[in-house]
């Protein structure tokens, strides 16, 4: 799945207390793009349509990059434990300004 805005993305589980297991989204936007409300809508229409419904995300956080390994593959534990709420000063100031989501 592609959109000319979005230059990479990752999605990582989280506890969930109705469907078991939520979706997060982490988006980094390409230069120039500003994260507005219409382009998350339009992201999770998207989704929606090529993947299907049950893969749509419960939260899209904008970031401005995504933590990486040396040889450049998304780290998705820490994307992890920021979706679970579990996240340091470290992370928050080194590449995250977290908004955390209400999802009950």
């Amino acid at each position: 799945m592609t959109h000319p805005d979005v230059a990479e993305a990752a999605v990582v589980g989280y506890p969930h207390a109705l469907k078991g297991q939520g979706i997060d989204a982490y988006v980094t936007l390409k230069v120039g793009v500003k994260p507005e409300e219409s382009l998350r809508k339009t992201l999770v229409t998207l989704v929606r349509k090529e993947i299907g419904p049950l893969a749509s995300p419960d939260f899209i956080q904008w970031a401005p990059v995504l933590p990486k390994t040396r040889s450049g593959k998304i780290m998705r534990r820490i994307l992890r434990k920021i979706a679970d709420g579990d996240y340091d000063n470290w992370v928050t100031s080194r590449s995250w300004q977290i908004r955390v989501s209400s999802r009950n």
